[in-house]
């Protein structure tokens, strides 16, 4: 009887390997050896006999014999999925799909595996770490008292919860903004708010000798009437910046309405249609592109009032200021300006009814602008309007002829300007100084007395900061800007004279209202001890009428007890207020003195009720 095809193909030895082919081994996650029959199974195929293998996870070797009767041809991108015969059942897609994901998931468990012991080796060293740490501040302690491990754990809980607290208190009140957290006023003083700003030496040597007239510099503007505060804005002195502190940073009663989108604010007086201010921000640039001393004065009050008949104009108070800035920073900001494509061709320069020639004020360039010019071609163009420029712009051109340089010798006419540049510059109402950011804030609320809302940012580092110069090239530009050099060393002097003369004021006028506070006190103590006393020596002399019918001598008694209760009163309030003064005997003459200055407390009582 003959068998069939498969029995004897079941009975036969398998087939030897071919040479050169790689043996197929199991898989480290092979299936059982139901699963691994049924995967090798297909449709249409009788199911191949399969070997008993060793245990799941044990490999057979490289020289072992074939799980399945015909080996299998190697293939470099699923060499894994070969001899895995679940994979046999799944298409190639699925199949590459498949090991993918098996890899990744290898590796996010090795990466797991990896994290949970680096942090574990990093607790196990972190804890040795403060344990040695600990040792060593607390050591001495817990060898004297003889800490038990309780003690310990508990030492270590409150100096956790000390540091937990102080980092909740660096989040809740950082800084100086916590009120009530004042440790430097136990270590050191509490520093200068308006203290110098340019690192240079706190005490001030002055130069030049200015009046009290000069120095004292406090305008009574009035917003609500007709004054108007013009702002003279010279290029690249920080005019920008200043000015969007007048109509954004300022209190006032009808703050300036400023629009998103819109670099002009309606900054009105109140209760009137009417601007306050005449600057970039708030008027625009109404006489021309950044108009100079002389333009100003003769545009802003036809600008303002040229609607209204002449006998209907109000007396109006102009009242101008501006920021200066040092002449060498200043230029080599313009020259970065420039290169970057700035010309101020709207400028009019209007002087004596007319703007200037193009022979009396020639161009540096020739094209539409002078982007990316050269400093050295910058520096050599002799009609450059940046030369001197805080000088020409203070001063009064209409006496020099404007821009005709024939008119008189060019060393004539630069002691002329550079006069009328500091005349201009003494009698205007205020005037800051870049470089003294919160000394120029301090000034001007004196001077108006209108305060800001946030202070002002000093800015050490700017665009000409950045540029390196050497010495050759900063003494040309100091010689190019030598009337510029000179004014603005006066403009210095007088500005830090203002600055020590209105603090010396404020601190007087501190030290009088203490004074003032201190005799309210006093007065005030003085009141009371003597309605207090005249209260007593009433009841006690009822007491005595009662006990005693005679009045003449309840009389006398009650004038001693005045006399003695107001000689000592008056002696105790003598000896506080003459401290430094040498002692003298009590007299008579004295306790005149001293009941007079009694009777001034207690007026001083009245007057502040």
């Amino acid at each position: 009887m003959a068998l069939p095809a498969s029995a004897v193909r079941a009975f036969e030895p398998p087939p030897q390997p071919e040479r050169g082919a790689p043996a197929c081994t199991t898989c480290p996650r092979r299936h059982s050896r139901v699963e691994a029959e049924l995967a090798a199974s297909r449709l249409g195929s009788v199911a191949a006999p399969v070997r008993a293998g060793p245990p799941r996870g044990v490999s057979h070797g490289f020289n072992s014999r074939p799980l399945l009767e015909k080996p299998r041809k190697a293939s470099s991108s699923l060499a894994g999925a070969a001899c895995a015969p679940l994979f046999a059942l799944l298409s190639r897609g699925r199949r590459r799909r498949m090991h993918v994901l098996r890899r990744r998931w290898d590796l996010g468990s090795l990466c797991r595996a990896l994290l949970t012991r680096g942090l574990a080796a990093l607790g196990h060293s972190l804890k040795h770490v403060l344990g040695a740490i600990f040792s060593k501040i607390f050591g001495p302690l817990a060898s004297v008292g003889n800490m038990d491990e309780k003690s310990n754990k508990l030492l270590l809980a409150l100096v956790m919860l000390f540091l937990f607290a102080v980092i909740v208190l660096q989040y809740v009140c950082p800084g100086t903004e916590c009120q009530l957290l004042r440790l430097q006023a136990f270590s050191s003083p509490v520093p200068d708010p308006y203290r110098s700003e340019d690192e240079s030496s706190a005490r001030f040597v002055p130069r030049y000798n200015f009046t009290r007239s000069d120095l004292l510099r406090k305008v009574d503007f009035d917003i609500k009437g007709d004054d108007l505060i013009v702002f003279l804005h010279i290029q690249k002195t920080g005019g920008t910046t200043f000015g969007r502190h007048l109509v954004r940073n300022i209190q006032l009663e009808q703050p300036c309405e400023c629009r998103v989108g819109q670099k002009k604010c309606t900054c009105h007086r109140p209760g009137k249609r009417e601007t306050w201010l005449f600057s970039r921000f708030s008027t625009g640039w109404s006489c021309g592109l950044h108009a100079d001393w002389t333009e100003l004065t003769s545009c802003v009050p036809s600008v303002v009032d040229g609607k209204r008949d002449s006998r209907l104009r109000p007396s109006r108070n102009f009242h101008y200021i501006t920021i200066l800035r040092d002449p060498v920073s200043r230029y080599l900001s313009e020259w970065r300006h420039v290169q970057r494509g700035a010309t101020w061709k709207a400028s009019l320069h209007v002087c004596d009814g007319r703007p200037p020639t193009s022979e009396e004020l020639p161009s540096c360039y020739t094209g539409d602008d002078w982007s990316g010019c050269p400093l050295k071609e910058f520096m050599d163009c002799p009609y450059n309007l940046a030369n001197n420029r805080q000088v020409r712009m203070l001063s009064d051109l209409t006496l020099v002829g404007c821009y005709n340089l024939s008119v008189m010798p060019e060393k004539q006419r630069n002691k002329v300007l550079l006069e009328s540049a500091k005349s201009n510059l003494k009698h205007m109402a205020f005037f800051g100084l870049t470089e003294f950011q919160r000394k120029t804030q301090y000034l001007f609320e004196k001077t108006f007395n209108m305060n800001f809302i946030s202070p002002f940012t000093q800015y050490n580092t700017t665009r000409a900061s950045s540029v390196e110069i050497n010495e050759e090239i900063q003494k040309r530009i100091e010689g190019l800007n030598f009337l510029d050099m000179e004014l603005y060393s006066y403009a210095k002097d007088l500005f830090l004279q203002r600055y020590q003369f209105m603090r010396q004021k404020d601190h007087q006028e501190a030290r009088r209202k203490r004074q003032e506070q201190r005799r309210f006190l006093k007065g005030r103590l003085l009141q009371t001890h003597f309605l207090s006393q005249g209260q007593g020596q009433s009841q006690n002399l009822n007491q005595n009428q009662s006990q005693n019918p005679n009045p003449n001598a309840n009389q006398n008694l009650t004038q001693k007890l005045t006399q003695n209760l107001v000689q000592n009163l008056t002696q105790s309030s003598s000896q506080k207020e003459n401290r430094e003064s040498p002692k003298q005997n009590p007299g008579k003459e004295e306790n005149d003195s001293t009941g007079n200055g009694t009777n001034d407390y207690i007026g001083s009582v009245e007057k502040w009720r």
